[in-house]
């Protein structure tokens, strides 16, 4: 088998990743909700979902590092099991899994050891990774991608089957992440499994063949990546005619779904672009423009996951919120009392009474009084926003001999 430079010939490809049930929860709150999945032999199988979704708590439980229930096996052995695991699955979790004073080559010496892995596999990945010349520098004055180089190493090390990679561009400048497309890519031609997450989906779109998608610990889609694009509500018809009315009135009788653009296309779903060219003709309507309209994987993804998002930011368009940093309509506030309504959070924030800031405020903390006051007294202008403005000028005063004031004009 034609291999990345110092792959052993002849060695067992160890590909299929079984997830079955996998589950976990932090608490009373679900982290991982019951996951079943497959990562076939040959493909790199992307990981996807919103922040907070379960991804790095999956792929903990996957390698035995969290307890929760489920199982994943890998050819049938769970990894617990695996007599030598650097030579079955490679993995990178983490940016920087790597004492920082030990030396690159060093930390890839003991690990080969430490897996009766010899000593010339260590000069071939940390020139395969393109760290070669750095490789007696210490890692802790490594950027942050050359220590994820250094991870990829080492899950390379053991020459192993199945690879799980947990955000590896991240860090990486634009020829690093061409050059790991390009080497996973390789990987799964040679009959591996990659499983890897990230959230460059345009990255992504070019990389992988097949999704696991989650949100909010749930699976929501798993299957071909074409698949999964294909489920998307902004694939459509696009037709510019001249008789739009006449051309939505009969789509729409022959049960297709029309959605007039805002520069007066139509988008048609339900039938093909050929049966609407077809109708067009039929109709003697005059056609200046008919495509097919793809979408991308970021849209498709949006389009999935929306509903399953942890994290919504308050970008203050249409009937949210506008201050800025304020929750998103249907969410609680920081510090918000319970069953308080986010547009009762704002209002209450311009008026004055400023809750959030009155609890963040810690306790004992220098600036904490100073937070009470402010939220007592009304909000300030933030960024943009004019000066207050300044107090009228108080009259010109003198003193009387008794102590008294009196104006300014001695009268």
């Amino acid at each position: 088998m034609a291999g990345l430079p110092g792959h052993r010939e002849g060695s067992a490809i160890m590909a299929l990743i079984q997830a079955r049930g996998l589950s976990k929860t932090f608490g009373n709150k679900a982290a991982v909700r019951g996951l079943s999945f497959d990562v076939v032999p040959g493909s790199v199988t992307g990981f996807l979902g919103p922040n907070g979704a379960g991804k790095s708590t999956t792929m903990r439980l996957m390698l035995g590092l969290d307890n929760g229930e489920g199982v994943t096996t890998y050819d049938g052995v769970p990894y617990r099991e695996l007599r030598q695991p650097l030579r079955q699955v490679g993995s990178v979790l983490d940016a920087k899994p790597f004492h920082p004073t030990r030396k690159a080559v060093n930390h890839l010496r003991m690990l080969a050891v430490s897996n009766h892995i010899p000593s010339s596999r260590v000069t071939d990945v940390i020139n395969l990774v393109g760290l070669g010349d750095v490789a007696n520098a210490k890692p802790k004055t490594f950027s942050l991608g050359m220590g994820q180089r250094l991870g990829l190493a080492t899950a390379l090390l053991g020459d192993p089957g199945t690879l799980i990679l947990d955000e590896p561009a991240n860090g990486l400048d634009p020829q690093g992440v061409h050059w790991l497309r390009n080497m996973l890519k390789t990987l799964a031609g040679q009959g591996r499994s990659i499983f890897v997450s990230s959230h460059l989906l345009s990255e992504m779109a070019l990389m992988a063949d097949s999704l696991v998608v989650v949100g909010r610990g749930s699976l929501i889609a798993s299957g071909k990546m074409s698949d999964f694009i294909s489920t998307s509500n902004r694939n459509a018809v696009v037709i510019r005619v001249d008789q739009p009315d006449l051309m939505i009135r009969e789509l729409r009788a022959r049960q297709a779904a029309v959605v007039t653009e805002p520069d007066g296309k139509l988008a048609v779903t339900g039938l093909d672009s050929d049966r609407v060219g077809a109708l067009a003709h039929e109709l003697g309507v005059r056609v200046f423009e008919l495509s097919n309209r793809q979408a991308t994987l970021e849209e498709a993804f949006l389009d999935a996951t929306g509903a399953s998002e942890e994290f919504r930011a308050s970008m203050g368009f249409g009937n949210q919120a506008p201050a800025f940093g304020g929750p998103m309509m249907g969410q609680l506030g920081y510090g918000a009392p319970s069953g308080l309504p986010s547009r009762r959070v704002a209002t209450d924030r311009r008026q004055g009474t400023a809750l959030s800031l009155v609890n963040r405020a810690a306790t004992g903390s220098p600036g904490a009084m100073a937070n009470r006051r402010r939220a007592a007294t009304g909000p300030r202008g933030g960024y943009g926003a004019p000066p207050p403005a300044p107090p009228p000028p108080a009259p010109d005063t003198v003193s009387n001999e008794d102590g008294s004031r009196r104006g300014g004009d001695g009268a």
